[in-house]
Order: structure tokens, then sequence, then C-alpha cells
């Protein structure tokens, strides 16, 4: 098993990730070429995928950017195919995501998760991740 940055674009992956998407979110709407172009050249965003025996079985986007205090990083949409589940998917896609944050400068990486997601929480907290205490705001359109 391997990670890849997907850093250009593929029908292979578009089909990897619009698979995955409602594993993660049943309101998910699929992905167009153009949504999957706009991540993959955004130099804030770098897309993850996890591949085994030639097949894309999990994903992870990491956002790195920079603000007054500092550069930031944030993982956004991890997702390990129901199949691959509890084979270290996700472990791998972390530790893989934590170190491209290091390397680009990030001193913290934050994510979040529901609650109800336990076996990703526990993954979480055993790849060194801390519960915060804070609040989470949301504005919708």
């Amino acid at each position: 098993m391997k990670v890849i940055e997907v850093t250009q674009y593929s029908d292979h992956v578009l089909e990897a990730i619009n698979g995955l998407l409602p594993q993660l979110s049943k309101s998910a709407v699929p992905l167009s070429k153009a949504g999957l172009m706009a991540i993959i050249q955004s130099e804030a965003s770098h897309l993850l995928m996890a591949e085994h025996d030639g097949q894309f079985c999990g994903s992870l986007t990491l956002a790195v950017f920079k603000s007054p205090t500092g550069t930031h990083a944030r993982i956004e949409d991890i997702v390990v195919n129901e199949e691959a589940r509890r084979n270290g998917v996700g472990r791998l896609l972390s530790e893989h995501a934590l170190g491209l944050a290091t390397e680009r400068g990030a001193k913290t990486v934050d994510l979040t998760s529901r609650p109800s997601r336990e076996a990703a929480n526990a993954l979480y907290m055993k790849v060194g991740f801390e519960l915060r205490e804070t609040n989470v705001y949301r504005w919708r359109k």
C-alpha cells in the first residue's frame, strides 16, 4: 500500500473520488473534472490517495495556508473505502499528511470529526491528535 499526491488529472482518480464521497457524506455532490482540476491546481490543497493493488482505497485533502500567525494546516475529507477499513489506510494517509504539513512549515494540523465516527476518532488519537475544546461555527449561504 502506498500514498500518492495527485498532481495531474486522471479519470481513474475522478472515478475513485466519486466512489468514496458517498461513504464520507450522504449530501456529497459528485466532483466534476473541473472541480478535481481546481483542487489539484490549488497551491494550498494537497490531494492524497491511498493505493493498494492498483486500486484507490482512500483519500484525504490537506490544506496548508499562511496567515499573520504562521503556517497552518488542516485535514479535510478523509475517507477510506468501507472494504479497506481497519487495514491501516487511514493511519497511512494521516501520517503522510502530517509529514507533508511539517515539510510545508506547519507547526500544527487541525481536523474535525463527528463524534459518531468512533473508529475514526480513535485513530486520530492514536496518530497523535489531541481533542481541543473549541467552538466550531459554520456559515451557510
